[in-house]
């Protein structure tokens, strides 16, 4: 009985400690989101704001918006050619856990979305009946998110380095300062890339062996801690597939510049609808900022994604403050609205709100292992 009262305490003072870790991690993320956007909007003319969106040429927001649409296609059936060596699923799946990925994403921190979509494309897959497709599990299915975000940084860096060595010389010479800077963060940040990718291909080469090797853990952790890791590594391993075949990875991508293109798109046509003189091109040095912008952990990339676009356009651009704040909240409402509204409903279809989604990461993890 005393053990059982011991279990039971030390049970409740764990969850204790979690709920109040996940308090101040919230309260963190918050404050950091009013910061950003207090700096944002540090002395900006909001009337000016409103005015710049009002007189928005709207022909080319809508472009952007539909470009929006189009990225959500493409990257939901880049996700389905990469999940091909874990098994078969439909464009329909990918599409609706992508888009519940991105609501989630949108409304809480630490980009959530990232690790419940793998979870909510098991959920949909586990859910079906045996005779349509095989069970898609998280664990191998997350792997193939981390691949996804190695491959979008390595097409981030192309298209960056094609502006800054092609397109956009002449900023080597209004502005050598920033210039060099911008060459040492692309150099730096692929070297990265490539080493981070150089580690995923040793743990994709042979997923038995890795869990093999975990399951030496036991001589150092209880037996069933150390299956479980094992099992779990052995999944994820096998689910970096597509890097064990060279011509798959490659395929995947070449649907990263299509996906890519189509968001420099929908970035150069709202600097269009807001008058700035930026070239098609010029996107590609924007899409780079925004890459730093979003890596910032609060829901929606809410302040970093601003912050990080008014910098660009007004630096680099020349920019009015008060366009280039206005341009950035249309951007970041075009960029999130779409797949927002479509998450959500998917989601909703499943039973699913922002409450249960927080959830369901804990909740599939025994599914998957």
């Amino acid at each position: 009985m005393r053990a059982d009262n011991n279990n039971m305490l030390g049970s409740i003072v764990r969850g204790t400690q979690g709920t109040m870790r996940s308090h101040v991690r919230t309260i963190v993320v918050l404050a950091l989101a009013v910061a950003l956007v207090a700096l944002f909007l540090h002395n900006v003319d909001l009337w000016g704001v409103l005015t710049n969106i009002a007189h928005a040429r709207p022909e080319w927001l809508a472009f952007s918006v539909a470009t929006m649409f189009l990225n959500l296609v493409i990257r939901s059936l880049r996700w389905q050619y990469l999940l091909e060596p874990l098994g078969r699923t439909t464009f329909g799946n990918a599409f609706r856990a992508t888009a519940v990925g991105v609501a989630a994403s949108s409304v809480l921190p630490a980009r959530a979305g990232e690790v419940i979509r793998p979870y909510f494309l098991a959920r949909r897959t586990r859910n079906a009946s045996s005779t349509e497709l095989p069970r898609m599990t998280a664990t191998g299915a997350f792997a193939t998110i981390i691949l996804e975000r190695l491959l979008d940084v390595i097409t981030v860096l192309v298209l960056l380095a094609s502006y800054v060595f092609v397109f956009g010389r002449d900023l080597g010479r209004t502005n050598p300062s920033v210039f060099a800077g911008l060459k040492w963060a692309g150099g730096t940040a692929a070297a990265g890339s490539l080493g981070v990718l150089a580690v995923l291909f040793v743990l994709a080469g042979n997923p038995e062996r890795l869990g093999q090797a975990l399951t030496r853990l036991e001589r150092v952790m209880p037996s069933k801690l150390a299956g479980l890791i094992a099992k779990i590594a052995e999944k994820f391993a096998q689910g970096l597939g597509a890097i064990r075949r060279p011509g798959h990875l490659a395929g995947a991508l070449l649907w990263s510049f299509p996906l890519w293109l189509s968001i420099a798109a929908g970035i150069w046509a709202v600097a269009v609808a807001f008058r700035f003189p930026v070239p098609f091109t010029g996107s590609f040095l924007l899409i780079a900022l925004l890459t730093i912008g979003v890596a910032v952990p609060t829901p929606g990339a809410i302040g970093g994604f601003h912050e990080a676009f008014r910098i660009g356009a007004t630096m680099f651009y020349g920019a009015p403050q008060e366009a280039a704040v206005g341009a950035a909240i249309v951007l970041h409402l075009f960029s999130f609205g779409p797949a927002l509204l479509l998450g959500l409903a998917f989601a909703a279809e499943e039973g699913l709100n922002m409450s249960s989604m927080r959830r369901l990461a804990d909740q599939e993890q025994g599914h998957t292992a």
